[in-house]
């Protein structure tokens, strides 16, 4: 059977391409050729008899049938994580609250505190989805214990950090026209992405107006994908059916990167381990944590 040739080990470094949008940037943090990374791909696409990949002019980005495995290849690899988590790990109770910045809740991120709950169910789970400043705010009131939040609004050291890169799209039939200012789909004022984007087009001469503001991803993808406008989203809420991925070429800056951090309390007990454990498998870098 074709899933008894899929293992694994395949089926991380797909999650992990999908999430950075680099091939090159995965082999790096695997120790992998680039080569080696695209044979492995090109394997699992001739398993599955389907093209899982378009590329970009940075990288690449699932395609429709790419995305639908993705979903399938994450509830695996979490499956399993969980399994094996609940069976090691010793009973943990307490309570853990964890703040998670909007912008970058990805779906793996939402299933990750899922998993934490069925692995350890009896630590009470407090989580809050909430935009960047808020979340600032939050954590200088000593209301967090676990927190995803970009570099920028906090003044504390992070257990690990990781870059998400920012891709201008815009809806599959979307035209530009260049004669007229370019109409923006953006998070809400508090947004670190919305300043960066306003710089970047400010710094190329670019005219620009802001059409529609929302506070979701939800509601940015929504609104891209009507036509509204053109906007800035990371790798994996890029919906390739729907969207495309603009290049330089049309005009526009080059790609932004936000640093994002995984902050944790100075008082770490067994239930804050135990959030920070999960939660860094599902990062979008899934980088390694610095010491505590």
């Amino acid at each position: 059977m074709i899933s008894e040739q899929i293992g694994l080990d395949l089926l991380r470094t797909y999650v992990a391409v999908c999430r950075q949008g680099s091939l090159s940037r995965v082999a790096a943090q695997t120790g992998k050729t680039q080569s080696a990374m695209s044979m492995q791909m090109r394997r699992l696409e001739g398993l599955l008899q389907r093209h899982l990949f378009q590329r970009t002019g940075r990288g690449v980005v699932p395609t429709a049938e790419g995305e639908l495995f993705l979903g399938y290849a994450t509830r695996i690899l979490a499956l399993g994580d969980e399994a094996v988590a609940r069976l090691q790990q010793a009973s943990i109770g307490g309570g853990v609250r964890i703040g998670l910045a909007e912008e970058v809740t990805t779906a793996a991120l939402s299933a990750a505190l899922g998993r934490l709950h069925r692995t350890y169910p009896d630590i009470s789970l407090d989580a809050m989805v909430e935009h960047s400043v808020a979340l600032g705010r939050l954590w200088s009131e000593d209301a967090l214990d676990v927190m995803i939040a970009p570099t920028s609004v906090v003044a504390a050291d992070a257990v690990t950090t990781w870059n998400v890169e920012l891709q201008w799209v815009c809806a599959q039939d979307y035209v530009l026209d260049h004669d007229r200012p370019l109409d923006l789909a953006a998070f809400g004022a508090t947004c670190p992405w919305r300043r960066r984007m306003i710089e970047a087009l400010v710094a190329a001469g670019r005219e620009h107006r802001i059409v529609l503001s929302c506070q979701s991803v939800t509601g940015l993808q929504a609104v891209i994908e009507n036509g509204l406008g053109v906007g800035l989203l990371p790798p994996e809420s890029v919906r390739t059916a729907s969207m495309r991925v603009l290049k330089t070429s049309a005009g526009l800056p080059e790609p932004l990167t936000v640093q994002y951090g995984l902050y944790a309390h100075d008082r770490r007990t067994a239930v804050i381990d135990a959030a920070i454990e999960i939660l860094l498998k599902d990062l979008p870098a899934a980088p390694r944590a610095r010491a505590a």
